[in-house]
């Protein structure tokens, strides 16, 4: 089974929950690649993961959660916190997306690409993954405002936000649909076009 990131978080009921979460959405997506995001239903992710359907809803709020819930994000966080006054922004993110991925099995760089093909690509998950852009934007935003001082609220720094976004999403759909494209590589590159101030 792969596991979650957060299973390496101190305090025995945490490691519980995040291996159960992990669990959860495993079983899942391989239901998903065998019979269809359409046709698997949280009963079969229950019982596949071993766990009541009450217990799917207490960890995920719905089947879209499943697809769009990334384990990886306080991970990237973290470093990126750690390292943000020493590097800036720009900086301290490349360093903790060449950390986190470097770190990465082989298993679970599999996984996250094909968790982001299926978030991308299903129809029904359309919404999901909007609003995970969303999510993912905010998130940005807020660590941005909290590294330097301002606003979240502050205009340019949104935009700045939506760059590093951009970019990200720059790199990571050419990922998703070539096998050959690797995440990393593109995200340096996209990277460099960032520190570069975006150059036409």
């Amino acid at each position: 089974m792969t596991q979650s990131p957060a299973t390496d978080k101190p305090g025995l009921r945490e490691r519980k929950k995040a291996k159960t979460r992990a669990a959860i959405q495993e079983h899942a997506l391989r239901l998903f690649r065998e019979q269809g995001y359409g046709a698997t239903t949280v009963e079969q992710i229950a019982d596949a993961a071993e766990v009541s359907p009450s217990t799917f809803f207490r960890y995920f709020g719905s089947k879209e959660d499943v697809v769009a819930y990334d384990a990886w994000d306080p991970v990237v966080l973290e470093v990126w916190r750690a390292k943000s006054q020493e590097l800036g922004p720009i900086g301290a993110m490349r360093y903790a997306m060449n950390v986190t991925f470097g770190s990465m099995t082989g298993e679970q760089k599999a996984e996250m690409m094909s968790r982001g093909q299926l978030l991308y690509s299903e129809p029904e998950l359309r919404t999901a993954a909007v609003s995970e852009l969303i999510r993912s934007s905010q998130m940005v935003i807020d660590e941005l405002a909290a590294m330097l001082g301002r606003s979240a609220d502050d205009f340019e720094l949104r935009v700045y936000a939506g760059a590093f976004i951009g970019a990200f999403i720059a790199a990571m759909l050419p990922a998703l649909s070539d096998p050959d494209a690797d995440f990393v590589t593109l995200a340096n590159r996209a990277i460099d076009y960032l520190e570069k101030g975006l150059p036409l």
